[in-house]
């Protein structure tokens, strides 16, 4: 059984092309992988706070030596790190805003991206400082654009910050396998929208029905060890 954790970022209810996406994309995994669980955390309704002066003394005071303020100032990091930790398969719903991911978003992955537990900093090693500390898990990312054209190549591909960014963050953690699915066309409404809207229902469909489900932390050392 892997544990799928599913990030909503949309601050629309009924009206979010992501949100519904998702909901296309859990029903498709669960038909292949019913004994699956999958964890929800609504971002976009109940963002994180951002980073601040506490939270970044804290996190860079070892364990042993933190106060319990500094535990306290903490302790939603910890939840959200162990969330995604304990998750095997990571599913994005994106609004683009202003061409990049929205505030909600990046207040998560500040929350979540954190020395000791997500990556390691090893001041010592001149040529690689830093290391991921988060194996066998996947990436799904569902993006909203209110235009057409966002993905790499396209028209407008040059203007994307959503996906450039996701893929230097993610596998800086460890997270290297990221898919991701484009619904365009959100400003312009009518058959233009509907035709985009069935076209990303369609892909998402497909890609959670083939998607390989990503090897545990067990079965990769497993293999390591053999070669």
């Amino acid at each position: 059984m892997a544990q799928l954790l599913r990030i909503d970022a949309s601050p629309r209810d009924a009206r979010s092309h992501t949100r519904r996406l998702a909901d296309v994309f859990i029903e498709a995994w669960l038909a292949r992988h019913p004994a699956d669980r999958v964890v929800r955390r609504d971002v976009g309704f109940h963002p994180p706070p951002p980073v601040d002066e506490s939270w970044i003394e804290a996190a860079f005071t070892g364990p042993q030596e933190r106060t319990p303020a500094m535990r306290a100032a903490l302790a939603l990091s910890d939840e959200l790190v162990d969330e995604l930790l304990a998750s095997d398969v990571l599913l994005l719903g994106i609004p683009m805003y202003n061409f990049g991911i929205p505030a909600a978003l990046k207040a998560w992955i500040d929350q979540v991206v954190r020395v000791g537990r997500t990556f390691a900093f090893e001041p010592d090693d001149p040529h690689q400082p830093y290391r991921p500390l988060t194996r066998g898990k996947r990436a799904f990312a569902i993006v909203a654009t209110g235009d057409d054209g966002y993905e790499p190549g396209g028209p407008m591909g040059r203007m994307n910050q959503v996906e450039p960014y996701l893929r230097t963050v993610l596998p800086f953690i460890g997270i290297m396998d990221i898919d991701f699915v484009y619904v365009g066309n959100d400003e312009f409404g009518g058959d233009r929208l509907e035709r985009a809207v069935n076209a990303a229902v369609a892909r998402v469909r497909e890609l959670a029905a083939r998607a390989h489900r990503p090897r545990g932390p067990v079965e990769a050392e497993v293999e390591e060890a053999g070669t």
